[in-house]
């Protein structure tokens, strides 16, 4: 029962070949044999997804089901679902239960989305490994004991594993391209403001995106359409109109792509993923495609100004969990000042608390200009420089990531060594513009090497033609 496309799962329902209840009995068959090796899973709702999959069944037959009738997804641990556990991958959020649905949430609710389950990540999204969860790692279906990617790493593992269809993730610095890249599946990170942050667990609010994974670029985009789109919740978001993207186009353009020399020429990027990548842009010119290698003279300032102006903003976003509201409350505390400190002492992890400190003295009187201030200025520099190659050329692209998946522990003993994985993705969201990862071919043990490519602001339609065009 294993299924590429949704499309092709519709075709089974409604030709009566397969109903939805057999598909969710299928994930959770696969959830019950593997998860407890993977740990994808935080949460699985099984009664709760029959009996939706029992609605839905109704719906087919009475023809009036939603666009994503047969979709059986999963939903990072940072999205809001109501009256269900929401933890953000964190103790401090020990017993939380949301009130409301984000807006991304209900949106695929309302086109007849099965939910299957609440999904592994690092907490508050702080990670590129699924390492820094709170309730252990994530492991990649492929390969002994290598990281799945984060911090989507739950979200990527259970499509990948086939614990469900599709899932939902978020994307600070690259956190559902990495794991997309890392186990073999297509990731896609929008414009920031396309998709509506209501009810998405803030980690850098001036950063995050919500957005699918999935098994081919057909069915990220159809994810895309339903999610995208103006949200009274939301003031930050777009109110420009919402592409078709799911009609896809079958002219075949020729585009003006260029790639990081730097990118390519790295020193820390693996032989292999080097290999390939060159292959696939060797293999875009013969397509007719004008490409080119282009300097980036801010490439190195990628991470220093992602990092900074990330920690500042976690630090001031996660001051709310105090342990007075909601949440872990500390059974050790003897007053006001106490509780503060020991609730937060106890409720987050090493990772978080060391962004909470880094955020918190990037911001502190004597060093606010030195480093908040000046890593804003980088920032436009960043943004201006990119949107002005993006005049010229319609797509920057480059690896996803600089290696396959690692094994488990290899980097957490050097933090500048798992930071740089992030090297490629974090461009798109310093200057919040859309990028995809798509897979493209796999090492010597068989572990998968990612393609991302980068477009303008709210060119989706386009980026997801191309991708679409040129996916294997």
């Amino acid at each position: 029962m294993k299924y590429i496309t949704l499309k092709s799962i519709q075709s089974d329902l409604y030709a009566g070949n397969i109903t939805c209840r057999n598909l969710v009995e299928f994930y959770l068959q696969n959830i019950s044999e593997k998860n407890d090796k993977l740990n994808a899973f935080l949460s699985v709702y099984e009664d709760e997804s029959l009996l939706r999959a029992d609605e839905i069944d109704l719906k087919i037959k009475n023809k009036s089901a939603g666009k994503l009738a047969g979709m059986v997804l999963g939903i990072k641990d940072l999205l809001c679902y109501k009256d269900h556990v929401s933890q953000a991958g964190s103790k401090i959020l020990e017993g939380f239960e949301s009130q409301f649905n984000a807006t991304a949430v209900q949106r695929v609710l309302d086109e007849d989305a099965i939910i299957i389950g609440r999904q592994n990540c690092d907490e508050f999204g702080m990670g590129s490994t699924n390492e820094n969860s709170a309730f252990g790692p994530c492991l990649n279906e492929i390969g002994e004991n290598r990281v799945s990617g984060g911090s989507s790493g739950g979200s990527a593992v259970a499509v990948q594993a086939e614990m469900c269809f599709a899932s939902l993730g978020t994307d600070t610095g690259g956190s559902v391209r990495m794991p997309a890249g890392f186990c073999g599946l297509v990731g896609l990170k929008p414009t920031y403001s396309r998709v509506s942050r209501w009810g998405l667990i803030a980690y850098a609010s001036s950063f995050d995106c919500i957005g699918p994974i999935t098994k081919t670029v057909e069915d990220a985009a159809l994810l895309l359409e339903i999610i995208a789109g103006k949200d009274d919740q939301d003031s930050t978001v777009s109110n420009l109109p919402v592409d078709k993207y799911s009609d896809f186009s079958s002219e075949n353009k020729v585009y003006k792509i260029a790639y990081l020399k730097d990118a390519i020429e790295s020193e820390g990027l693996q032989l292999e993923v080097q290999s390939e990548t060159v292959a696939k842009i060797i293999n875009l010119k013969l397509q007719g495609h004008k490409i080119e290698a282009v300097e980036f003279p801010l490439i190195k300032a990628f991470l220093p100004t992602y990092y900074i102006l990330t920690t500042a903003e976690a630090s001031s976003n996660l001051n709310r969990f105090d342990g007075v509201k909601f949440g872990h409350r500390s059974l050790e505390a003897t007053d006001l000042m106490s509780l503060y400190k020991k609730t937060r002492f106890e409720g987050f992890g090493k990772e978080t608390k060391k962004r909470i400190m880094l955020g918190t003295f990037v911001l502190s009187a004597n060093y606010y200009d030195a480093y908040y201030t000046k890593a804003q200025k980088v920032r436009r520099l960043i943004k201006e420089y990119t949107d002005k190659l993006l005049e010229t050329y319609d797509f920057i692209v480059c690896p996803t990531t600089p290696t396959t998946a690692y094994k488990l522990g290899e980097k957490t003993g050097d933090p500048i060594q798992m930071y740089l994985g992030d090297l490629f993705t974090v461009q798109a969201n310093v200057v919040g513009l859309p990028a995809i990862s798509i897979p493209n071919g796999v090492d010597k043990d068989g572990l998968p090497i990612g393609f991302q490519i980068m477009a303008g602001a709210f060119k989706e339609k386009e980026l997801l033609d191309f991708a679409k065009s040129i996916e294997i």
